[in-house]
């Protein structure tokens, strides 16, 4: 009886993956590669549905994995590689096929340090996982700074944007890449909305906030998402402006 149970105890575990928060954030490497393609044969509106989609997978891959308890080392590394694709890659290819190949070098190099500026972001975020205030982001994360990428080419194309004009449209993606990279390597803080907790009653006025929004998205998802997310990339500088005054004001 005793040797069995020391061969169970010291048989070695199979090895393994947990399957369903990895199937979430395999959809955001699949999005991710999708909305390249997408790009490649000159679909840039479904490009950037792509990437929004891989958002929404990637808000649920790590909930998943808490509420059923099956997080692992591995995980966190396939979720940080799946968006590097989805949210570094993907944005800066789309934008570069988009409008910056007119630029020549200059449009490459745009696109490049877009990417460089994620996979860096990713970095430093995982690097400092165990050290940094949860209730806040150091500089903007990464779906975000996609999201006012491609949300910007999506308005763009749906609406026929400064069709008439090639160069201002040339211009406005050199400039919503390039500081949309710079954002994301910045030290200005974000709200990471991660102290949120939605078992708790809430006033009526934002159950009715959340509906309006909701039926603005409906109506328009291009300029309501995009809007969204320009005011939540401003909230950075304001909100870093903030904490600052209220240091200042507390050591004098």
């Amino acid at each position: 009886m005793n040797e069995e149970k020391t061969d169970a105890a010291t048989r070695p575990r199979r090895r393994g993956v947990f399957l369903l928060p990895n199937l979430f954030t395999t959809g955001v490497l699949f999005s991710g590669f999708f909305a390249v393609v997408s790009a490649i044969n000159g679909d840039f509106i479904t490009a950037a549905i792509a990437v929004f989609v891989a958002m929404v997978l990637d808000g649920l891959d790590g909930r998943v994995a808490r509420l059923t308890n099956t997080q692992s080392e591995f995980g966190a590394q396939y979720d940080s590689l799946s968006d590097l694709v989805a949210f570094g890659l993907a944005p800066a290819l789309i934008a570069y096929l988009w409008q910056l190949h007119e630029l020549g070098n200059l449009g490459w190099v745009a696109a490049f340090f877009y990417a460089t500026s994620a996979a860096l972001r990713l970095a430093r975020f995982n690097s400092r996982l165990a050290v940094t205030d949860k209730r806040f982001f150091q500089g903007l994360p990464s779906p975000a700074s996609a999201a006012v990428v491609v949300g910007t080419v999506w308005v763009a194309e749906d609406t026929g944007l400064f069709a008439g004009a090639p160069t201002i449209l040339m211009g406005l993606a050199l400039v919503v890449t390039v500081l949309a990279g710079v954002l994301m390597v910045s030290n200005l803080a974000y709200f990471s909305f991660k102290d949120m907790d939605f078992r708790h009653r809430v006033p009526f006025f934002a159950m009715l906030a959340v509906v309006g929004v909701l039926m603005l998205a409906a109506l328009d998802p291009p300029k309501v998402l995009l809007a969204c997310f320009i005011l939540y990339a401003l909230s950075g500088p304001m909100l870093t402006l903030e904490r600052w005054r209220r240091h200042r004001s507390r050591r004098s």
